[in-house]
């Protein structure tokens, strides 16, 4: 099972096979949910076949294992000279999913 699939979700692309586990931006659902992702291309060694569009018919078809909270990312604004400095911070919700089918 050589299939590799270009995945897009959250503004982002993800080379992916099955059985793989992912870390993407939000996805509503809870855990256990089957969760269709926009396909961009398949590539498929053992055939030697690649299958591009945009996006394709085709989707990929992952599991969502856990929601949770990413590390936290600061963000500071500072300005010299004038002692103006400030801190502000969050932590961005993921969620992980698993890649069932392709």
């Amino acid at each position: 099972m050589a299939t590799y699939a270009v995945v897009k979700t959250g503004g982002k692309q993800y080379l992916v096979k099955e059985a793989d586990q992912i870390v993407v931006e939000h996805l509503e659902g809870e855990t256990g949910a089957k969760v269709d992702l926009t396909t961009l291309s398949i590539f498929d060694n053992e055939e030697l076949k690649v299958e591009f569009g945009a996006p394709l018919k085709q989707a990929v078809v992952a599991e969502i294992i856990e929601q949770g909270k990413g590390e936290k990312v600061r963000i500071a604004k500072f300005k010299s000279k004038v002692r103006y400095r400030k801190v502000r911070g969050f932590r961005p919700t993921l969620t992980k999913l698993q890649i069932v089918k392709i």
